[in-house]
């Protein structure tokens, strides 16, 4: 059972830190209504991953390719919307006064909603947790429980101290917000360009 606790631990670190759309809309929702008010997000694969856990584990190894390219393409263009709210706070030369932001349910349904289209935990959960948690289960459901325990204490820990890290660097002033706000801008066009790519490169060579 340790073993399979373990195992979520590391490999929740390692997704957590890796550079991806999730990350970049974190960036932005930190630079734009402060920490406090983005904490929450930190909590959004609590949110979304159950319907993703499932379609893994029922349905996404049953149904032709073509879906997984659907949903890649779809996280595309909301990662594009995003983009450009945050590339037209950028242009207006200030970041939004923090008590205008999104309230604290808000932002935790936006994040599970760029979660929920992030083909990221669709391939982490098809490849590396998927098969694991089913041989875990098989052996003991204790195994299981342990794995998946092990896997959220450590994304949602490290996803929270990635929002701290960026609060931190938001505090130094305004200009290093701004700075922020266009970075994420940057950020998120470009992992949604690149998951729109990835999808019309995918269905043209069908």
């Amino acid at each position: 059972m340790l073993r399979y606790f373990a195992f979520g631990l590391t490999y929740a670190f390692a997704a957590a830190v890796q550079p991806g759309p999730f990350q970049a809309f974190l960036l932005a929702q930190t630079s734009h209504n402060g920490w406090r008010r983005t904490l929450p997000a930190a909590l959004a694969p609590l949110v979304s991953d159950g319907p993703i856990i499932l379609l893994v584990l029922l349905v996404l190894s049953r149904v032709p390719g073509w879906l997984v390219t659907v949903l890649q393409g779809a996280g595309g263009l909301f990662l594009l919307y995003l983009a450009s709210g945050a590339w037209a706070t950028w242009r207006r030369g200030a970041v939004p006064p923090k008590l205008q932001g999104p309230d604290r349910q808000q932002t935790l349904l936006k994040a599970a909603l760029v979660n929920l289209l992030n083909p990221n935990p669709y391939l982490g959960w098809s490849l590396v947790m998927g098969p694991l948690l089913l041989k875990g289960w098989q052996e003991s459901p204790a195994n299981g429980l342990a794995l998946l325990a092990g896997f959220y204490s450590a994304l949602v820990v490290s996803t929270m101290g990635i929002i701290l890290l960026f609060g931190l660097a938001g505090a130094l002033g305004p200009k290093v917000s701004r700075a922020l706000v266009g970075i994420s801008a940057f950020a998120l066009a470009a992992f949604g360009l690149y998951e729109l790519w990835l999808a019309l490169s995918t269905l043209l060579r069908r």
